[in-house]
């Protein structure tokens, strides 16, 4: 018992690679994310200047949430270099067989590896709830401020249940003036249609809280005949608002994990057809950061065996890894958009591939 005690006790060596890890990751963060900002800015230096966009504002407002929202994204691919370069270089001169001839078993010589890479999941999982939402919301606010100044932003092809029986569409729908094109209110009953109503715009008042609808066509069908009513222009109120015509894509980008969680529900409860992606969304917020330690166990694996021909052929493999579990989760997000997995299936599918072929690369190990 007390040999037990005393082999999991923390030691020089752990506190060494642990250091190591954690300074290769956060060294390759600044390294790749200073070439992420070069391209971007030569990307984007023109519609900084055509929109005369002052250099503080770009830096603060843009910048400054433009990096954590990279960093986190490839938090898994940092690590996983990481991982591979300096365990290659351990590897290289000879210090892990080192370690072993010191008396430490292969799977103890996991334990510094795991724990940073928890570390670095309890990270990534922070910021994916609470500080990426903010940031996201700080950038594209920058984007509608600054960069949308001639134009509004439209969404097309907007689809929502309003209520039990009633559904809402509009063909494009404008945020800044609040007001879009072809507009469709319908009242579908358990047995049939009762109440259609079309117009070609419709424009919602803010000082009144009124619709107004031009060229507009009502077709009621609940009574024994059908009534027909037309005209050029009415005002109205419905139970619903513009921020329901707001929602895209993007919308599940700037909530915390438990407001995404309601919006979710209440999506649903519309009939959004986005609902998918922001199931998505919410499932990305755990197993991206999880995929870290999955990572850290497949750069291990890769890069603690020695070869003579140096840190290039495991670099080399380990990306033939990482580009196929980038291509699998392509996959599996496409799968999930068309209903062929389920949105949780489908994004923790490759973690669980891959946790399994690390788990066969770690039994097959020298140990």
């Amino acid at each position: 018992m007390r040999d037990w005690k005393t082999n999991l006790q923390w030691g020089i060596m752990d506190t060494y690679i642990l250091r190591k890890f954690i300074g290769s990751v956060f060294f390759s963060i600044a390294l790749l994310m200073t070439i992420i900002i070069v391209f971007d800015i030569s990307e984007k230096i023109q519609s900084f200047m055509d929109n005369e966009i002052p250099l503080g504002i770009i830096v603060v407002k843009y910048y400054f949430n433009f990096i954590p929202y990279f960093v986190n994204l490839f938090f898994p691919l940092f690590t996983f270099i990481s991982v591979i370069w300096f365990t290659s270089k351990l590897s290289g001169w000879n210090e892990i067989i080192s370690f072993f001839n010191g008396g430490i078993s292969f799977y103890r010589f996991l334990v510094p590896y795991i724990v940073g890479a928890l570390l670095l999941c309890i990270l990534s999982m922070f910021m994916s709830n609470f500080v990426i939402p903010k940031t996201n919301a700080g950038m594209y606010n920058f984007k509608e401020v600054y960069m949308h100044k001639n134009h509004s932003i439209t969404t097309s092809n907007i689809h929502f249940k309003n209520s039990k029986y009633a559904y809402v569409y509009a063909q494009r729908w404008r945020k800044q003036t609040m007001d879009g094109d072809m507009f469709t209110y319908e009242i579908i009953g358990p047995e049939r249609l009762e109440y259609k109503m079309r117009s070609e715009s419709i424009q919602y008042n803010e000082s009144t809280k009124k619709w107004t609808l031009y060229n507009y066509v009502i077709r009621d069908f609940s009574g024994e005949k059908e009534v027909l009513r037309m005209g050029a222009q009415m005002d109205t109120t419905f139970n619903f608002l513009p921020e329901d015509f707001n929602a895209d894509e993007t919308a599940a980008e700037t909530m915390s994990y438990s407001d995404l969680k309601k919006f979710i529900a209440k999506e649903q409860s519309k009939g959004s057809s986005l609902v998918k992606i922001y199931q998505i969304e919410w499932q990305k917020r755990l197993a991206n950061p999880v995929s870290i330690v999955v990572m850290t166990l497949l750069g291990l694996c890769v890069a603690a065996r020695r070869t003579r021909r140096g840190v290039g052929v495991h670099i080399f493999i380990g990306l033939l890894f990482v580009f196929m579990f980038i291509f699998l989760q392509q996959v599996s997000t496409v799968f999930a958009i068309s209903e062929s997995l389920s949105p949780a299936m489908a994004i923790w599918l490759p973690n669980l591939i891959y946790l399994f072929i690390c788990a066969c690369m770690l039994y097959a190990m020298p140990k």
